[in-house]
């Protein structure tokens, strides 16, 4: 029996698991998935070792960028984006190769993409500056936006959320949420933004799927913003992570 898994720290819930899981007893797969919660990245060694069938792995927080060390052949799109969800094994004897790719931005572009009017969506806001974020920035800017990251700290190229005024807010209307803000169970918070200077032209896309409507996407809705959860993007990241698998 083939094996894929995930592999995070901390896991809880996964969507991919029951995905994968679901898929693989409705096509009559003789496959399983599981999760593998690691403390720390050197412990994929043990993983690959203890499961001679492993064939696939998806990656999540914090090993997206950390990975990379470890893999053989890494996509140019995986490698420009600077962080991997997706890791083909291949067992060549002995051997063991390590193929990453993204899926992320696949997934993302995808289900962001009817939403934008050129007229309208021409700067965007990213909120978070881990693995997802260097995904969902590539991902607009080959759509054609201009992007900026926003962070509670001070780095370079990036600007602090108290400095976003209702102006920037009206010019940078695409807001794309990649920080686990307002996720499950704490519903009760979301980013620091001026929302009452968002309208029916403001786009607010939120990378959790639990809850489906997060705080984030509640507040701009009450002043008109069209809002999106990250579940369409989880779908089509299973979608091409089975394709990469299986190198479709």
């Amino acid at each position: 029996m083939d094996k894929y898994g995930l592999i995070g720290f901390p896991l809880g819930h996964s969507f991919s698991i029951s995905y994968f899981n679901q898929k693989f007893q409705d096509e009559g797969i003789d496959a399983i998935y599981e999760n593998y919660e690691i403390s720390t990245i050197d412990a994929l060694d043990e993983i690959l070792s203890s499961n001679p069938n492993l064939r696939g792995l998806n990656v999540t927080i914090p090993y997206k960028e950390k990975v990379m060390p470890y893999l053989d052949h890494i996509s140019p799109e995986a490698r420009a984006i600077g962080a991997v969800n997706v890791i083909k094994v291949i067992h060549e004897g002995n051997d063991v190769i390590l193929k990453g790719y993204n899926s992320d931005v696949i997934g993302f572009t995808k289900s962001i993409e009817p939403m934008l009017d050129s007229k309208w969506h021409k700067k965007a806001l990213i909120l978070g500056t881990g693995g997802a974020s260097k995904a969902i920035d590539f991902g607009l800017r080959n759509l054609g936006l201009e992007t900026v990251f926003v962070s509670r700290f001070e780095r370079q190229g990036t600007i602090q959320y108290q400095n976003i005024t209702p102006e920037i807010i009206r010019e940078y209307n695409v807001i794309v949420n990649c920080t686990p803000l307002g996720m499950y169970p704490k519903t009760e918070v979301c980013p620091n933004l001026p929302y009452e200077a968002m309208d029916s032209h403001t786009i607010l896309y939120d990378l959790i799927y639990n809850p489906d409507e997060t705080l984030f996407m509640k507040r701009g809705a009450e002043y008109g913003a069209q809002t999106k959860n990250g579940l369409e993007m989880l779908l089509l990241q299973a979608f091409a992570s089975w394709e990469f698998w299986h190198e479709k």
